[in-house]
């Protein structure tokens, strides 16, 4: 039996300068679909992902974009290969490339509703941080406690919430500045490994995105979100999305809802027997580390996919 594909796409905090660089100049198909998103968004997409500052390509106006451009230009090289996904999954922002993997979103309206949408957040976002004297909002990722712990540290804390359901001792808390400052000194306390805030520009997957997840659902109404032509799974339900407007709905709750990882990642495995290879497509290397610590990884190692050398040894 042939090999297949299961495709697991990363979200915000990926990001890095030069990222997609290495990819472009080795394959030219990488770099023409660098050049159509930004033709599509109005964007130089070059100039985002290998001349901006950190701090710059973490907004996220520019951090999704950047992401999702450098997850799409990597699966059209995997494409030309031969390797294209029968499951498709994805992180946070990286659920938009599984939409077009899994062909619920064309090429261009995947382009124009991560630009909109990050618009959209980056905007929230700095409101938030305006009605909070200026201190931006944001995630913390407790590490050493278990998800239970993090629901009862955060139901005594104001604006504090249990965000990316990461593993079985890995939370992301979304908050406002305050509130995360908070959560990081008493996760110290109940015994938290580490309490560590990440390169996001907001408090995602929370209550406190509402009134993103209102302008985005005006944004996307004329979008058309097709059923799924592969196995694909919700952040919002952690289970199979098999109807496009279901899809379309959870993509509105997606900005207010926590990411059940760990649920998705268990429906995958079901669908999955030892002729698979999941593999991670994109920047970083947070989703194969995430999979490798649950039981799957016995049966399935996740390679990143994000180097000229790794695209080789598929």
């Amino acid at each position: 039996m042939s090999k297949k594909f299961a495709f697991l796409f990363p979200g915000q905090g990926a990001q890095e300068p030069g990222m997609l660089k290495e990819i472009c100049e080795a394959f030219p198909e990488a770099r023409k679909v660098v050049d159509e998103v930004s033709a599509i968004s109005g964007l130089d997409m070059t100039k985002i992902m290998w001349e901006s500052e950190k701090d710059v390509l973490s907004r996220s106006d520019n951090s999704q974009m950047a992401i999702m451009t450098a997850s799409l230009a990597t699966m059209k090289v995997l494409e030309s290969k031969g390797i294209t996904p029968s499951a498709s999954m994805g992180f946070s922002l990286g659920e938009f490339p599984a939409l077009y993997a899994a062909g619920v979103l064309s090429f261009e309206d995947v382009v124009k509703v991560v630009r909109v949408r990050g618009q959209i957040m980056q905007k929230v976002c700095e409101e938030i941080a305006a009605e909070n004297e200026g201190h931006a909002p944001g995630m913390t990722a407790v590490l050493g406690l278990s998800l239970d712990q993090v629901k009862e540290l955060c139901a005594g804390i104001k604006d504090a919430y249990p965000a990316n359901l990461n593993s079985n001792v890995q939370t992301v808390v979304s908050g406002t500045f305050d509130a995360l400052t908070e959560v990081e000194a008493k996760a110290k306390e109940a015994g938290a490994r580490r309490a560590l805030r990440l390169a996001v520009a907001g408090p995602f997957h929370s209550p406190l995105m509402q009134k993103a997840a209102d302008e985005f659902e005006k944004a996307i109404a004329d979008v058309t979100f097709n059923d799924p032509k592969c196995e694909l799974f919700s952040n919002v339900t952690g289970k199979k999305a098999t109807s496009g407007a279901e899809i379309k709905k959870n993509a509105v709750l997606h900005l207010t809802n926590p990411v059940q990882w760990t649920a998705e990642e268990d429906e995958l495995a079901a669908v999955m027997n030892e002729d698979w290879q999941v593999i991670e497509v994109g920047p970083g290397k947070v989703l194969s580390g995430l999979f490798a610590k649950t039981a799957h990884a016995e049966k399935w190692s996740v390679p990143s996919i994000n180097t000229v050398e790794s695209i080789n040894e598929l």
